[in-house]
């Protein structure tokens, strides 16, 4: 029995004394896997422009002035044809002049260039001016004015100078004017070449100038006549339709320079 007791005891004591191991505890090492979310950008919508629609200009109100043009603009190229002046000036004179066909000489007597009476026989109408009461032309109807606009501008040799010019230069034949004594106003070529040029009176020129181009393109000459009027000179003639007075009088067997009323002359013919 003290035998088993001393074993036991050796036993424990050799359990005792033996390397003691300590016990390890893993840890396990948890991964966190940390999984990139690769955002990608999403096309941006662009917002689809509209097309751009062409601005309009809002259109200009019609005035008197238009009116006036759209009267008086034919009868302004007739005499461009045969007298040589530009139909811009013709028309920026008239609207200047005739306050657009509202003045009183416009109205009451047809005259829509101020023309003074100057040795005229005609008709007439006083008026204040640049003097009190001056005496003005009287005309039946305003395409005699504007006929008779061309005669006084033909039939006088200060504004010659005048047709030398090109007939589409209406700055210089406004400068022209003023500088010939047409008007005492320092700012008359100005006001002729604003009126021109804002209501674009130019291409009334253009429009007579193309026909007489594509007339000489065919070579087409025209048969010119005139009936003689009061005022009228061989003078004021060759003026008016570019030839000589010794041409007009060989056409007509003219032995002298005298004309009389309501006799038709022949001045150019095919």
């Amino acid at each position: 029995m003290k035998k088993r007791i001393l074993l036991i005891i050796l036993s424990s004591f050799v359990l005792a004394c033996g390397p003691k191991k300590g016990i390890v505890t893993k840890k396990e090492k948890t991964k966190k896997e940390t999984k990139e979310v690769v955002v990608k950008d999403e096309p941006k919508e662009t917002p689809t422009e509209k097309p751009s629609e062409p601005i309009e200009k809002p259109s200009r109100k019609r005035t008197s002035v238009d009116t006036y043009i759209d009267t008086f603009a034919d009868i302004a190229m007739t005499e461009m044809r045969t007298s040589k002046i530009p139909a811009s000036i013709t028309l920026a004179q008239g609207i200047l002049e005739s306050g657009s066909g509202n003045g009183r000489l416009a109205k009451e007597a047809n005259n829509h260039f101020g023309i003074k009476c100057h040795g005229w026989k005609g008709s007439k109408i006083y008026h204040d001016d640049d003097r009190s009461q001056e005496c003005f032309r009287k005309y039946k109807a305003a395409s005699t004015s504007y006929k008779d606009h061309s005669d006084f501008l033909t039939g006088r040799k200060r504004y010659a100078s005048l047709f030398k010019l090109k007939p589409n230069d209406y700055k210089s034949w406004a400068r022209g004017l003023r500088a010939a004594g047409y008007a005492t106003d320092r700012k008359y070529p100005q006001k002729l070449i604003s009126l021109i040029e804002r209501y674009e009176l130019y291409k009334y020129d253009k429009q007579v100038l193309g026909n007489t181009k594509r007339k000489n393109k065919n070579k087409a000459t025209e048969s010119i006549s005139h009936t003689v009027i009061k005022g009228d000179t061989l003078y004021s003639l060759s003026r008016r339709y570019s030839v000589t007075v010794d041409a007009i009088k060989q056409k007509n067997s003219l032995t002298s320079n005298d004309l009389t009323i309501g006799q038709v002359l022949i001045i150019k013919s095919e």
